[in-house]
C-alpha cells in the first residue's frame, strides 16, 4: 500500500499534531523535511542481509527500477559519503543525477540523497525489518526539489509522485522476486 503523506506528514493526521516540540510558523523547506511523500512495503521470504545486499548493489538498480537505467559508483560503495552517478529514462526523456549515500546500516537500513549539480532532488530510504518468516522492505521517497524547479520540470518529467508511487511499486516486486527464486 502506498501512503500519500504530503508536506506535512502523518503527524498531522485527523488535524492534530502528535508532536510535543515546539511549533514554529515557519514551514520547513523540502529537504529539512524528515517525513517521506511516498513509502510502500513489502514483505520477502529471505534474509534482510540477502535483501540489503540486492538494494546496496546499486550497479544492479536497472534491475528493480522501472526508471533507472543503470548506476556508476565513483569510487568505493556503498559506504556512508560514497558516490554515485544514476542514469534514467522515462519515455523518450533521457537524465543523469548525482548520488550520495547517507546511511548504510548493514541489513537495517540504506538511503541516499540524489542531486543534479548542487540541487537537490530527492531522498531514497531502504528499512529492512526481519520478521519470522523473512523480512520486510520499506522503501521511501522524499522529493526535495525546490519548488520552482518542480513547476518548471513538470511538462518534461510529468508529476512526481504518481510515477514514483508505480515506481516504487515496481521495484519492491522485483525485489522481492530476486531474492525469493535466487
Amino acid at each position: 500500500m502506498v501512503e500519500l503523506w504530503g508536506s506535512r506528514g502523518p503527524e498531522y493526521a485527523g488535524g492534530r499534531r502528535q508532536c510535543h516540540a515546539q511549533q514554529s510558523t515557519r514551514l520547513p523547506r523540502a529537504r529539512e523535511n524528515p517525513m517521506p511523500d511516498l513509502t510502500e512495503s513489502i514483505a520477502v521470504q529471505s534474509s534482510a542481509d540477502t535483501l540489503y545486499r540486492l538494494v546496496t548493489d546499486l550497479p544492479r538498480m536497472g534491475e528493480w527500477s522501472p526508471e533507472c537505467t543503470r548506476v556508476v559508483w565513483r569510487g568505493a560503495g556503498p559506504s556512508v559519503g560514497a558516490r554515485f552517478v544514476g542514469y534514467n529514462r522515462a519515455g523518450f526523456v533521457r537524465w543523469f543525477t548525482f548520488g550520495k549515500v547517507v546511511t548504510a546500516d548493514s541489513a537495517r537500513r540504506f538511503t541516499f540523497d540524489i542531486s543534479f549539480g548542487p540541487i537537490p532532488i530527492s531522498r531514497w530510504d531502504y528499512v529492512f525489518s526481519g520478521t519470522a518468516d523473512g523480512c520486510t522492505v520499506t522503501e521511501s521517497w522524499t522529493d526535495q526539489r525546490p519548488a520552482v524547479l518542480k513547476t518548471l520540470f513538470r511538462p518534461v518529467f510529468g508529476d512526481r509522485t504518481p510515477r514514483n508511487a508505480e515506481g516504487i511499486h515496481t521495484t519492491l516486486r522485483r525485489l522481492k522476486s530476486a531474492a525469493e527464486v535466487g
